[in-house]
């Protein structure tokens, strides 16, 4: 009952009445053969799940949480426009609110192991309603049958997307990701519990097709697309007679497919924004708590205020269903051949942008209708997954010639940084040059040992001196007497290349090299005028409180102070060339 379940429940009543019962197995079959076919190939004995799981979630973390969104969007539209508020009117919004705060109650409270067991229950208590749904339900008045097939263009337009979409659907959903994993470290076997699963989730689908068999076409609800849907045709057929025992077990089965999907939802995505946060490098961790970060509770009510708009604007449910078959499907497919071995190859962007095109034409082929625009819609959003399908059907790319040098050849060498001086005798300055803090000093006798060249150890005070100048700058206000928290070297490396003598001009260059949440790595280099890169190499620092010396996340001060050097690669860099106020820029 954790399989997202909700999300086909109204579905596999409407394909049934509009399209026959070819048509319900058109669907259904595919959907249950996701499932087992995601279990079966994740769950190999060699497969590491851990291992892929730990270095998937941040890479595809847009994927995961972007499909949960629509899911839970799917659930709660569905559940209210076509049980909820039929069955007891637009009113009754409270009732509905509660069911999905309860449920993201027990998912907040009770850990994976225990919604098994409370999914066990609500699913014993779900057949059981059904069942008694079967028998207390009015049949429709005119004796109409559910026909063997009822086809048209959508019909076959839509066959290609339902193939591709729920394929590739249980890879896009965390939740299946979460509990393999869980089920191989528990020591059970992936490929039953989910071939099991396949069987169950088609028993669900076939319940429900049996239930719209029984309540007829009734009224079709017109769309604002004008186009007419079955999907509420249960609600109407209970509410024509306003049988107690039909209602009840009515939504006792809606609102267990709802919650059990909802509380899923939150116990899933709490995991893996756990996870990702627990590994992220972005310093605004240091501002925000990543509990807050992590929540659910932002999609929840983002998904909550797109039920809403789209139940405003009288969509069908296919509309928020469509993004399983073109928007995600690139993403997912990407996902399916990382799992199987291909090299990574993922561009998000690439693919978001693919997956809109395809959603554009699935809509005018929808509309039209045209049978061609709809099956062609899903192949264009696999296209971004093109070079990794490609990969693992043997068709590699020849590699590009760069990528045979040795990365350290290939890295760009740092080139000395001339230094203009107005007077030769002019002795210390710095400041900034772009993003590198700049020293540039004279060495002198005192700096030299008895053959006349500057003493090894005197290149690490130099690049000791730099980084405090640094630290003055971007921090003028610290005061050590009052700061909460210590900035403790935590390893420091050089590698020399070449000597300085005396009255030879030197440049040390500090800049911001990389960061996570705790530690910052620090850059440097030195320069000569006459012999030109004299060494570089790196230090690490750590952040401690000052009472027991225990490790912090970085400061929020040090965050404010050197946000504007972090590295381009960060998130957060600050674009242009920074200058502290009331520093100029070397130079200036």
């Amino acid at each position: 009952m954790s399989w997202f379940w909700g999300l086909g429940f109204f579905y596999a009543i409407h394909v049934t009445l509009t399209y026959g019962w070819l048509g319900f197995l058109a669907f259904a079959l595919p959907n249950a053969t996701g499932l087992g076919l995601f279990g079966w190939l994740l769950g190999a004995p060699r497969r590491r799940i851990d291992t892929i799981v730990a270095s998937v979630q941040g890479p595809y973390a847009l994927l995961f949480l972007g499909a949960q969104f629509f899911a839970v969007a799917i659930t709660i539209f569905g559940f209210a426009a076509y049980a909820w508020l039929p069955l007891f009117g637009r009113d009754s919004v409270v009732g509905l609110v509660a069911l999905i705060l309860i449920a993201c109650s027990i998912a907040h409270a009770v850990p994976l192991r225990g919604l098994r067991t409370i999914h066990g229950v609500a699913l014993v208590l779900g057949l059981s309603a059904c069942a008694l749904l079967l028998v207390d339900l009015p049949r429709h008045p005119d004796g109409w049958t559910v026909p063997v097939h009822a086809f048209d263009e959508r019909f076959y337009g839509l066959v290609v997307p339902s193939l591709v979409g729920f394929l590739l659907g249980p890879w896009m959903d965390i939740q299946h990701w979460q509990r393999a994993l869980e089920i191989r470290r528990s020591g059970g076997s992936v490929r039953v519990a989910y071939v099991t699963g396949a069987v169950l989730f088609l028993g669900l689908l076939t319940l429900n097709a049996l239930l719209a068999a029984r309540a007829g076409l009734g009224v079709p609800v017109v769309s604002s697309d004008g186009l007419p849907g079955a999907y509420a045709a249960v609600a109407q057929a209970i509410g024509r007679e306003s049988v107690a025992g039909a209602t009840a077990a009515f939504v006792v089965w809606t609102a267990i497919a709802a919650a059990t999907t909802i509380d899923s939802f939150y116990n899933a995505t709490r995991w893996l924004g756990t996870s990702v946060t627990a590994r992220s490098n972005s310093p605004l961790l240091a501002f925000v708590p990543a509990g807050l970060v992590s929540s659910p509770v932002w999609i929840l009510g983002a998904a909550l205020a797109t039920a809403a708009a789209a139940i405003w604007a009288n969509l069908s449910l296919l509309y928020l269903m469509m993004p399983f078959a073109t928007l995600l499907v690139g993403a997912a497919a990407c996902l399916v051949c990382e799992t199987l071995g291909a090299t990574r190859r993922y561009d998000s962007v690439l693919n978001a942008m693919i997956g809109a095109t395809a959603c554009l034409i699935f809509v005018t082929g929808y509309l039209a209708p045209s049978w061609a625009l709809l099956a062609i819609a899903p192949l264009i959003g696999l296209i971004g997954a093109l070079p990794m399908i490609a990969q693992i059907l043997g068709w590699r790319a020849t590699q590009p010639a760069d990528t045979l040098i040795p990365a350290a050849e290939r890295a760009p060498r740092a080139a000395a940084v001339p230094v203009a001086l107005d007077r030769p005798d002019t002795v210390a300055s710095h400041g900034f040059d772009g993003h590198w803090f700049v020293l540039r000093l004279i060495p002198t006798y005192d700096d030299t040992n008895s053959v006349g060249n500057v003493y090894f150890a005197n290149y690490v005070r130099w690049v000791g001196k730099a980084r405090e100048l640094f630290f003055n700058v971007c921090m003028p206000d610290f005061d050590l007497k009052s700061t909460d928290f210590y900035i403790l070297t935590k390893s420091f490396h050089h590698d020399f290349r070449r000597e300085a003598m005396e009255f030879e001009p030197v440049t040390v260059r500090i800049s911001i090299a990389s960061h996570n949440r705790k530690f910052v790595t620090l850059a440097h280099e030195i320069h000569s005028e006459v012999n030109g890169l004299l060494g570089r190499g790196e230090q690490s620092l750590m952040f401690v409180d000052t009472v027991h010396y225990r490790p912090l996340d970085i400061p929020r001060t040090i965050v404010e102070g050197f946000l504007p050097y972090w590295p381009k690669v960060s998130p957060h860099a600050v674009t242009g060339e920074p200058s502290p106020a009331g520093v100029a820029p070397l130079g200036a």
